[in-house]
């Protein structure tokens, strides 16, 4: 698997690769039905994806990679260098979404996109990554428990303050 960050170009993000990201939401509208992102998940758009895009790349620290393999789009992570609320005193990056084609579910993308983002942030120095889980996700919740994280706090999501479940995995 190949990770890409995803580049804006003059100020725009590439037209073909938003096409590749809509269609990877698109295979997703189960967790878009739990996540409510979304007006409607069976119609997600390349419009919205784009607007969605661009709200996280707008956090300072941001960054999107692209998870490729044989070529093909398989998946995306969300990360931020640091927590959005710079009073939160905490001092690991976050993984803000990983999202794998739903058509290429349990076949092992997400735990190495997980291991390449972990990896990236290792190699910055890092000694730790959180992530927010909606409690809703109960697969979310197992698989990122399978990869080592461990709760540490439950609470309201930042941005629509959605029941949530904060892991962490130290990076030692």
């Amino acid at each position: 698997m190949i990770l890409q960050p995803l580049l804006p170009v003059d100020g725009a993000l590439p037209g073909p690769v938003l096409t590749e990201i809509a269609a990877l939401y698109a295979t997703n509208h189960a967790f878009f039905d739990l996540s409510g992102d979304f007006p409607d998940p069976g119609r997600i758009t390349v419009e919205q994806v784009a607007a969605a895009l661009a709200d996280e790349l707008a956090h300072d620290g941001a960054e999107v990679l692209l998870a490729r393999s044989a070529g093909r789009l398989v998946g995306l992570a969300a990360t931020l260098a640091h927590h959005p609320d710079p009073d939160s005193g905490d001092p690991d990056p976050w993984i803000g979404l990983l999202l794998i084609d739903a058509t290429a579910h349990r076949k092992g993308y997400g735990r190495a996109l997980a291991g390449l983002v972990e990896d990236r942030f290792r190699a910055a120095g890092r000694t730790g990554v959180r992530i927010a889980v909606l409690d809703a996700n109960t697969k979310a919740l197992a698989f990122w428990q399978a990869q080592g994280y461990a709760p540490l706090r439950t609470g309201p999501d930042l941005e629509r303050g959605r029941p949530c479940t904060v892991l962490r995995k130290p990076l030692a």
